[in-house]
């Protein structure tokens, strides 16, 4: 089950999420729209999660298909976060990355929906674009999978698609309850955080997919042997 949770920290590197911690940060009253956008996205993600963990579980075709399955998954799965960083780390989609900058222009869009909900909108309102905005993704769904693979309890399970939840929303939980503690520091320190993100995002990502990637192809190796 442990192997569940490294996708839960893939799922946590949400640019969507990010940037709806990012409005609210700088909203007039951020502690009141993160925490409804918060509790939002904590009822999608659990609720979801429970009902596909145990519906594959009572479906009697984990334990019949896991052994075959798995290995394969973490093969295929594997290779293709090798590839994305192999890719990243070699400048190898330069020439993709010139042909957009030489295109004309665009014209100005205008910011999405759920945007200028979290700019005008109540705690209410961003319940709602929390629930909107976190629908699953596919590490969510591998580590969904990955629990109920699992065949552990009922509590443990539940316990277990619960703190996949938590650690899949930290983007929004730390500045939250930093925000409470020391809103001005808070503050600073996103700002920072954000600049390194920004100058460091094909390296961090190039470097993460290595990391799973190598892990998935050792699991699928020990468990072939």
């Amino acid at each position: 089950m442990a192997s569940a949770f490294a996708f839960a920290f893939t799922a946590a590197l949400n640019p969507t999420l990010l940037a709806a911690t990012m409005v609210m940060l700088f909203a007039s009253r951020p502690t009141r729209l993160m925490f409804g956008y918060l509790l939002g996205a904590w009822t999608v993600s659990i609720s979801i999660g429970l009902v596909i963990v145990f519906a594959l579980h009572d479906s009697g075709a984990v334990s019949t298909t896991q052994h075959t399955l798995s290995p394969a998954a973490d093969i295929v799965l594997g290779a293709l976060f090798l590839l994305v960083a192999f890719v990243i780390q070699g400048d190898r989609d330069a020439r993709i990355r010139a042909r957009r900058r030489t295109r004309a222009p665009a014209e100005p869009k205008e910011a999405p929906r759920w945007r200028r909900a979290l700019d005008q909108g109540s705690p209410r309102t961003a319940f709602v674009v929390g629930i909107l905005l976190t629908l699953p993704g596919a590490s969510y769904l591998v580590g969904m999978t990955r629990i109920s693979h699992a065949d552990a309890s009922t509590v443990v399970t539940a316990l277990a698609v619960v703190l996949f939840c938590l650690i899949m929303l930290l983007l929004i939980e730390i500045p939250l309850a930093g925000f409470a503690i020391a809103p001005d520091a808070t503050l600073r320190t996103v700002r920072r955080f954000t600049d390194w993100v920004g100058a460091n995002t094909r390296r961090i990502v190039a470097r993460a997919a290595l990391i799973i990637g190598a892990l998935l192809l050792l699991r699928a190796v020990i468990t072939l042997l």
